[in-house]
């Protein structure tokens, strides 16, 4: 990416936050309960991103996220460690693509052992997918959605007349 020295970078310091070091196996295999925990964080910090189209000024917010997520995992940690572990293995052992079907009996265990230990229950199918409103206090963004560059092509209008493709569409040509 292409910047000019009229922008504003943040310093080091600002940037200083203790990084999520962890493999895939093991953020796959905590990702429903992290993501039902830390959910309010993360909608907050990717609300401000798409609001504000610049990262630099959701950094306090990824830090929260960071923080929730490193929280869950020492609390994980302290609570169902063995579970946990011997989920992450079945994920990293059992397949070459992460296949969570072989592990199932492990994740049973160890959805068991964060409900009764953590009180989070694991999220059921399609919940992350599903819409909903999140609720914020931070003052709305004006202006223009995203980041708008100098000079930019303006959008189309919504009744802009949109004529047919001239030459016809790719899929013609590929079907043959």
């Amino acid at each position: 990416m292409v910047i000019t020295d009229k922008v504003e970078l943040p310093t080091f310091e600002e940037l200083e936050m203790q990084e999520v070091d962890l493999s895939t196996a093991t953020l796959m295999a905590a990702a429903p309960h992290l993501g039902l925990r830390c959910e309010e964080v993360n909608n907050e910090f990717m609300l401000c991103r798409q609001e504000t189209g610049d990262p630099r000024a959701c950094l306090p917010l990824g830090k929260e996220v960071t923080s929730c997520t490193l929280t869950f995992f020492r609390h994980l940690k302290a609570t169902c460690r063995d579970e946990f572990a011997q989920y992450a293995n079945c994920i990293d052992k059992s397949s070459g693509d992460f296949s969570l079907s072989q592990c199932r009996n492990t994740q049973a265990v160890l959805d068991k052992c964060i409900l009764d230990k953590m009180c989070v229950q694991r999220p059921d199918f399609g919940y992350f997918t599903r819409a909903r409103v999140h609720e914020t206090q931070r003052p709305r963004v004006e202006g223009e959605e995203g980041c708008c560059v100098e000079g930019a092509v303006p959008r189309l209008p919504d009744d802009a007349p949109r004529p047919r493709a001239r030459f016809n569409s790719r899929y013609h040509y590929m079907t043959e």
